[in-house]
């Protein structure tokens, strides 16, 4: 039976016109959620990015071109066609980032554009002479790695300083994150990478969701005291088994999911130790890029600005999304608040694209990379990114 709304029922000082349109856009947002629940975001038509090159017009189907990445929120819409990169036909492939990196280097490079780790791709640039792709200036993920520190609790571990002399694991000891983490520990607390024994997991047991450790990200520097753990055992393993005394890793080891009574992690309020980092540094590390065959960029100029363009839309998708209905639909209790605090102390646009937004976090990881021995030398934004790409920015909101 339904239910007839009187005057008495609306909310005071409300009208029945106010009731009705209000109704009216509820009722819309709903639809766009579908039947199912999911999500399907609002129109990008009158969004715009500003910088350098013409975009093509016309109404043919463009410039065929296939791509690869992690489906993350920020890129969702990309990866279901809700928002086109202009002047082209893409075909958008999910991928981990492991398997997205050796397919880049080593593998056959069908991908015109993908998701590239950063720091992988840098120290192809410096070392192996990688030329075939360059850098948008596109960053998909950013993580604070705070949280990436785990330790036995039977070491007499209790601050980052007592890492010095202790045997830590890891999968892949040049990672974005690792490399992120070890310039971290240094900088601010005095742990240099030469201060520890480092031990090299053969087996990663997070591959299923980054995908295998790219021989990049193997890379290991002179003067460091590191050694293999034993075969068969992942880095998690050696933590449980108590023969090392900490672990490093961009996913949580499987020794913590499950509750191992003796690891935990070395910054247990980590939200805190990373919203200080932030504060003080203004640093939101940056993890993946987004990289294009520079055969294609040369034959249409114009691409990188449309993908740019793409990339920056779909984000903005995803913001809109989360300000106004995803606290609805998030199973998080306090979604709304963590968002506007991360707003108040990040900025609007914290996932931010573009050369300037981000240049201090660039350039600390180019130091980083080049102070821990991977990088061959200290590399620049204007060698790693394409010149068109260096004053694109972002609409302000």
């Amino acid at each position: 039976m339904t239910r007839k709304i009187k005057q008495q029922d609306l909310p005071q000082g409300s009208t029945r016109r106010e009731f009705i349109k209000t109704a009216a856009i509820m009722a819309g947002a709903v639809s766009a959620l579908g039947v199912s629940g999911q999500r399907v975001l609002g129109s990008t038509d009158n969004l715009s990015v500003s910088g350098q090159g013409a975009l093509p017009t016309g109404k043919s189907k463009g410039l065929s071109i296939t791509m690869a990445g992690y489906r993350f929120t920020r890129v969702e819409a990309l990866v279901d066609g809700r928002v086109k990169i202009k002047g082209c036909d893409a075909q958008f492939e999910v991928a981990k980032i492991g398997d997205m990196n050796t397919h880049v280097f080593s593998g056959p490079q069908t991908r015109d554009v993908t998701e590239i780790g950063l720091h992988p791709f840098m120290l192809a640039y410096a070392n192996d002479g990688f030329r075939d792709y360059t850098l948008l200036p596109i960053f998909p993920l950013r993580l604070f790695r705070h949280k990436g520190i785990f330790i036995r609790t039977d070491r007499g571990i209790e601050k980052p300083q007592d890492l010095r002399g202790k045997k830590i694991a890891t999968a892949g000891y040049s990672s974005s994150s690792l490399t992120w983490i070890r310039g971290m520990l240094q900088e601010k607390y005095g742990i240099k990478p030469e201060n520890v024994q480092w031990i090299i997991a053969k087996k990663d047991s997070s591959a299923n969701a980054a995908g295998k450790v790219s021989k990049q990200e193997g890379q290991l520097p002179q003067g460091v005291p590191i050694s293999e753990g034993p075969l068969g055992k992942d880095e998690s393993d050696l933590l449980e088994s108590g023969e090392v005394d900490a672990l490093l890793h961009a996913a949580e080891p499987r020794a913590y999911i499950e509750g191992h009574p003796k690891v935990t992690r070395l910054f247990p309020d980590y939200r805190s130790a990373e919203r200080d980092y932030f504060a003080k540094t203004g640093i939101f590390p940056i993890m993946h890029a987004v990289a294009i065959k520079r055969e294609v960029l040369k034959q249409n100029p114009w691409l990188a600005k449309a993908v740019f363009n793409a990339y920056s839309q779909a984000k903005q998708l995803s913001y809109d999304y989360m300000a106004k209905l995803a606290w609805l639909f998030d199973s998080l209790p306090w979604y709304g608040q963590e968002l506007e605090e991360t707003r108040a102390l990040m900025g609007d646009n914290y996932y931010s694209y573009g050369i300037e937004p981000n240049r201090k976090i660039l350039e600390t990881l180019f130091r980083y990379s080049h102070q821990q021995g991977l990088a061959s030398r200290k590399l620049t934004i204007e060698e790693l990114f394409d010149p068109s790409t260096l004053k694109l920015t972002e609409p302000t909101t």
